[in-house]
């Protein structure tokens, strides 16, 4: 799946690295808990969390991912974002819940 469909079907506003969007993208990574993600990141994809803090940019940098959503609205702080720019990391924010994100990518995936 492009990340331009991943925005279009989440209607995600594009925080940084909107050159990104023609790239594709197999995997989704859904938690708010770093260790978790560091635990079962297998592929590069994407990260979906609510948790806005620079560490977010930093685990994703660290496993070679691709970019963050960040749900329910969340818009991270400029240190956040800056550090994602310096390190050519997508960001995306979306209005849906984590649950809602999920399945919306889940179904999107399985309809192929």
């Amino acid at each position: 799946m492009k990340l331009e469909e991943v925005k279009e079907l989440l209607s995600a506003k594009v925080l940084c690295g909107e050159c990104m969007l023609d790239r594709d993208v197999e995997y989704f990574y859904a938690s708010d808990l770093m260790s978790d993600i560091l635990a079962t990141v297998k592929e590069p994809g994407i990260l979906i969390t609510a948790m806005v803090q620079p560490q977010v940019v930093r685990t994703t940098q660290m496993l070679d991912l691709i970019g963050i959503i960040f749900v329910n609205g969340k818009v991270p702080p400029e240190e956040t974002l800056s550090l994602a720019r310096s390190n050519e990391i997508l960001i995306m924010s979306t209005k849906y819940s984590m649950f809602e994100t999920c399945g919306k990518i889940y179904l999107a995936l399985n309809k192929k």
